[in-house]
């Protein structure tokens, strides 16, 4: 559920009017609901009361200041890949014992920021990685607490190049292999291992490949005990879907009772990492008809949005669903959704059915609020768009929109 609905003929975000926005603000632009960002963290994060935890949003979803610290007001923890994004939680007000550091290839100077932080918990991928946080945690005299990123080889049955638990990806530590990694951590000074890491992939619309997961981890977790580690969490990490088009996932209740029920008796405390689940429905991009174009094979609808703007249409082929801000009634046709840049594979919609659109007009990308700013880039110089934060009736500035200023502010 999402809180972007038709009120009198135009789209408002919660009781605000998407078209005055646009007017107000331009476009392309993205525009997020804070009631949705909190009914869905309140959705993911009470179905797993049964269990010790801790839900740590994913900043890379979606890694706006604005955002972030609205989730932090809720009890969000942050799961972090980069220096970049745990200086965002902690600038939005995240406790660092809230935080676990993800990512495999974490800089030296990162791991130092980290340590001087205090945060949870290091989600190690490699034993060069181990080597690396133990000197540095050892020269500023810290132990540094650490799991590490089990890869269970399940299939999550999502898009490859977002398929994080198979064997052939660069992701953790083969199953068969982490003992090693584990009696590793225990003898080394500057180290302790506290916990077990797992994270199969995104945009899971199953439980099974979880439940297949946790199974691995729980006999894998039978086995430390057996070495006498003092294991406390259990990180299943994130993935779970959100529906773009006709996709089902399970909600997040039926979610947490199926891996609650597995983990019953088990003293672990589970770290959950939602990104897209949180934010995804959570933003749509509004973006402006610049011209209509009919070719003898083909109809164009270019807009003022770009693969610039929002990639996965064409990094993944993905759909996101496209309506008009001001629907006009008009008959339907079979068009592509292309954007300015120089680049054939610069669409946010293929052969899609939509209603005659014409100059000028506005349209809404749904389903944006995931992987959108943040994969967003400056290519052909495009300045990126402005994000905006409604509550109610208050609107937010989240961010700027760039100038050619900002663009070049720090070139040579």
């Amino acid at each position: 559920m999402h809180h972007f609905s038709q009120k009198n003929g135009v789209l408002h975000a919660e009781n605000v009017s998407v078209k005055e926005l646009a007017e107000r603000h331009g476009t392309p632009l993205y525009v997020y609901s804070a009631a949705t960002l909190t009914r869905h963290f309140q959705a993911f994060d009470s179905a797993f009361a049964a269990a010790p935890h801790l839900t740590c949003y994913s900043v890379k979803a979606n890694s706006n200041l604005a955002v972030l610290r609205h989730l932090a007001g809720l009890g969000a923890g942050m799961d972090i890949v980069s220096g970049g994004e745990l200086y965002r939680a902690l600038l939005a007000g995240v406790p660092a014992q809230k935080i676990v550091y993800s990512g495999v290839g974490k800089k030296p100077a990162e791991i130092r920021q980290a340590l001087a932080a205090g945060i949870l918990m290091f989600n190690v991928e490699s034993l060069q990685e181990l080597m690396r946080i133990n000197d540095v945690a050892r020269d500023m005299g810290r132990i540094a607490q650490v799991s590490f990123r089990i890869n269970p080889d399940v299939d999550p049955k999502t898009h490859p190049y977002i398929s994080t638990g198979l064997k052939k990806n660069k992701f953790g530590l083969n199953i068969e292999h982490s003992l090693e990694a584990y009696s590793l951590a225990r003898d080394l000074p500057a180290v302790e291992p506290v916990g077990i890491d797992c994270h199969i992939g995104s945009q899971l619309t199953s439980i099974d490949p979880f439940l297949e997961a946790l199974d691995k981890l729980l006999a894998f977790y039978e086995q430390l005990k057996g070495m006498n580690l003092d294991i406390r969490y259990l990180d299943l990490g994130g993935g779970l879907g959100i529906p773009y088009n006709e996709e089902e996932p399970p909600h997040p209740a039926e979610f947490g009772a199926a891996l609650t029920g597995a983990l019953k008796g088990i003293d672990l405390t589970v770290v959950l990492e939602p990104g897209r689940v949180i934010v995804g429905n959570a933003g749509i991009l509004v973006t402006e008809v610049l011209y209509t174009k009919q070719t003898p094979s083909k109809s164009f609808v270019i807009v003022d949005a770009a693969m610039n703007d929002l990639v996965r249409p064409s990094l993944y082929g993905s759909f996101h669903r496209i309506e008009e801000v001001q629907p006009q009634g008009r008959a339907a046709g079979d068009v592509d959704v292309v954007g300015p840049i120089c680049e054939s594979g610069d669409f946010l919609a293929k052969d899609r059915q939509l209603p005659e659109v014409r100059q000028g007009e506005l349209l809404a990308v749904y389903s944006a609020g995931a992987y959108g700013f943040t994969m967003s880039s400056n290519y052909n110089s495009r300045t990126r768009a402005a994000e905006l934060l409604v509550d109610g009736d208050k609107v937010t500035v989240a961010r700027r929109r760039e100038s050619y200023e900002s663009l070049v502010a720090h070139e040579i």
